[in-house]
């Protein structure tokens, strides 16, 4: 468990905002391992985010062995191409997604499975409530996601978020052998970077409104 900070002890603002502004989404890394007292200490950071009700809905599975990287990525392109081919997607199109596909899961020297539980959620007779119960499970998860990227980029290493877990959640969870309750959520590629990423926002103006 990492100690939690004192006043003394905290970063200067600056600190913190190159930290933030500088992260990038990395999706080819070097060769080297990322040891696991390293993702202990990532992982640490992420649980240490808000959560809805503090029941902590979030859950974790960190892949590192080769074989099981492979079948997981394996098992996720079949899938894909599967979709592909019902959505009637070029042959080639198809080959050419479900092999980036592959190489991006495979080739990351750690895999990090982002998931929820509502095992400790509260629980409502109506669907509203409980989509919406869901949804602050799903925040949850989320900000603790956003905490391992910050966390892995401090660091010293490249990570991004693929989504991709949510259009075959039933095919992650077999391969892994999850638990039941396990929601998965994102798939979070993780190593030493091996590549440079400039990326541009728009400017603030365009999305926010103060009002008062």
């Amino acid at each position: 468990m990492m100690p939690m900070n004192t006043d003394k002890q905290r970063s200067e603002p600056s600190e913190f905002y190159d930290l933030l502004l500088s992260r990038r989404s990395i999706r080819r890394y070097q060769s080297r391992p990322v040891h696991r007292e390293l993702l202990e200490r990532i992982l640490t950071a992420a649980i240490w985010a808000p959560s809805a009700h503090n029941r902590q809905p979030w859950r974790f599975a960190v892949v590192e062995g080769e074989r099981c990287k492979t079948r997981l990525a394996q098992a996720m392109g079949d899938r894909l191409r599967h979709d592909l081919q019902a959505d009637g997607a070029p042959p080639d199109m198809i080959e050419k997604d479900v092999s980036r596909s592959f190489a991006r899961i495979s080739r990351a020297p750690a895999l990090v499975l982002l998931c929820l539980s509502m095992s400790d959620m509260d629980q409502y007779p109506d669907g509203k409530r409980q989509r919406n119960e869901w949804i602050m499970a799903a925040q949850s998860a989320a900000m603790a996601g956003q905490n391992l990227l910050l966390a892995a980029h401090a660091e010293g290493l490249g990570a991004c978020w693929m989504c991709a877990p949510l259009f075959c959640p039933d095919v992650v969870v077999s391969t892994l052998s999850l638990p039941e309750d396990w929601e998965p959520q994102g798939l979070i590629t993780l190593g030493y970077v091996d590549e440079t990423r400039e990326k541009t926002r728009v400017p603030l103006s365009s999305r926010v409104i103060f009002d008062g």
